[in-house]
């Protein structure tokens, strides 16, 4: 197994649960909660360091991970035991159903090769690992069940829920990847605020606390600070034979395996499959479609922020655990732009975020008025993030072709990618739609943006799911089309991005390629 993040835990977890001898090499190493922003007063200033979701930053200015320059999206992901769980903000929606039909349904893109029926079994079971809190009834959804207790709207919730219900639009409480309750791993969440660097407290469900103890329990071996390299196959090209990684040392390995499972997120599994070129494949390894890398996803957001006079206490709760629209998710030729878009719910910024956020915007000046104007704002905002549902567009790439290297050597991937017409339109749109609500719910003052730069977490689609060898990276199942033993268990396999936060889908995505590894290969 390659990758410690979401997927990789869930396939390690059920291949090891299952009795078979698991090694997953993790880049990253064990985060220390101990060590975390939120555990010291400057919390907020450790987002522009060392925990940033920008590993360009992180990195320093020796070298850059990723390319990004030609893509007005910046990555974002964080290498560590959990990967990007530890940042993420734990909210937890699933796809839709109609997301894996998208072409039967609305003609647009590809249907999948497996709709949620199969993976409603597999969402149910991550349910109760990650120890998602919600509100059941939902009725943008299929039934959901079991449920923890939803995390609390707040005050500023509460106000937004009044905007929509006012509008009579679709609102609900956030599934929610984090505890609520006490529970035998986690702690209870407080409602402390800082998730997106880091839950101090154990509450946030990073897969460093629910999947990889019951993993490492059941004989798994995780082994960190060690990168993976490339991948070699026999001198057929038929099978893959061995992993070549290097250590926090700087000398190589080579891992030989049975099976080799990638679950390195949509950038890093294609890079490391394009770097794997040899005779046998000259593209990369498992390239023959020329997909590999292309038809990158990454959901163009925007946000609308609402200034209220009311003190909303809103810093306080989950960053991007509140309440979500579905209102507009579905397909509606009449509005222009095809499928859909979210609108969630965010939590207000710190103290310090909201006054260089206010200077920025000329909202907060320097000098005398500083402290009045800061004040009118610190827990006196709300906001609205807009996800636009990315189309699958083999311009939009990560490629390996004229990129540079790291201080190690190694190529650094390199992001191709644009903005579509649908996605500005759709942008458009969910942003109108937000200051509709901010309006409705009583703000005194509206602002939106978007395309907004940092915001590249979801990184979906470079490594195709489908029937056919000739338009598609992997089966149904995950595994490569070309090489008999490589799969695929990240969000890197999906064929549509949907309009949500992909976390959920890409689990239950893993563990049935997991489970289907169990009975076609180990039966």
């Amino acid at each position: 197994m390659i990758g410690a993040g979401p997927a990789g835990a869930c396939v390690t977890w059920s291949l090891a649960k299952a009795g078979l001898n698991v090694i997953c090499i993790e880049q990253g190493e064990w985060v220390d909660t101990n060590q975390l922003p939120s555990t010291k007063s400057n919390w907020e200033l450790e987002r522009f360091g060392k925990f940033s979701p920008n590993p360009n930053v992180r990195a320093g200015k020796a070298f850059g991970v990723i390319d990004d320059r030609n893509s007005p999206i910046s990555i974002a992901n964080f290498n560590a035991v959990g990967g990007s769980s530890i940042l993420f903000s734990g909210h937890f929606p699933r796809f839709h159903p109609s997301d894996f039909c998208s072409k039967s349904l609305d003609d647009v893109g590809d249907d999948w090769p497996i709709n949620y029926q199969d993976l409603e079994p597999f969402f149910s079971t991550n349910d109760k690992i990650m120890g998602v809190a919600g509100l059941e009834g939902d009725p943008a959804y299929p039934k959901i069940d079991g449920l923890l207790p939803p995390v609390p709207l707040g005050r500023m919730g509460e106000v937004l829920a009044e905007g929509f219900n006012n509008l009579g639009w679709h609102w609900w409480p956030s599934y929610s990847a984090i505890s609520t309750i006490q529970r035998s791993q986690q702690n209870k969440c407080i409602n402390l605020g800082p998730c997106n660097t880091g839950c101090s407290q154990g509450a946030k469900s990073s897969v460093d606390l629910t999947y990889w103890p019951k993993a490492i329990r059941n004989g798994a071996k995780l082994m960190t600070s060690m990168k993976a390299l490339r991948i070699e196959t026999d001198v057929t090209g038929s099978e893959v034979t061995a992993v070549i990684a290097r250590g926090k040392d700087g000398n190589l390995i080579c891992f030989r395996a049975e099976r080799i499972v990638l679950a390195c997120n949509g950038v890093g599994t294609p890079t490391l499959m394009l770097a794997s070129a040899s005779k046998s494949h000259p593209k990369g390894v498992g390239n023959s479609s020329g997909l590999v890398g292309k038809n990158l996803m990454l959901h163009p957001t925007g946000y609308v922020e609402g200034i209220f006079d009311e003190d909303l206490n809103s810093s306080i709760g989950p960053q991007g655990c509140c309440l979500y629209s579905h209102e507009f998710y579905e397909n509606d030729d009449k509005r222009g732009f095809k499928k859909g878009v979210t609108l969630q719910a965010l939590r207000g910024p710190g103290p310090i975020e909201s006054a260089i956020s206010g200077v920025a915007m000329g909202l907060v000046p320097t000098g005398k008025e500083h402290t009045k104007s800061f004040l009118s704002r610190y827990q006196h905002t709300a906001h609205l993030a807009i996800i636009v549902e990315d189309f699958a567009d083999q311009e939009n790439m990560v490629t390996l072709e004229d990129c540079k290297l790291d201080v190690s050597g190694d190529p650094i991937p390199k992001i191709e990618y644009r903005l579509s017409e649908n996605s500005k339109a759709a942008l458009a749109f969910g942003i109108n739609r937000s200051k509709e609500v901010m309006l409705a719910a009583g703000a005194k003052l509206v602002s939106g943006i978007g395309p907004v730069r940092n915001t590249g977490w979801h990184l979906m689609g470079t490594t195709k799911m489908g029937n056919d060898p000739k338009s598609s990276v992997v089966d149904r199942f995950g595994k490569c089309h070309d090489v008999s033993n490589l799969y695929v268990a990240d969000s890197s396999v999906f064929v549509t991005s949907g309009a949500v936060n992909p976390t959920s889908t890409l689990q239950a995505v893993a563990l049935w390629v997991a489970d289907n590894m169990l009975r076609n290969e180990y039966h």
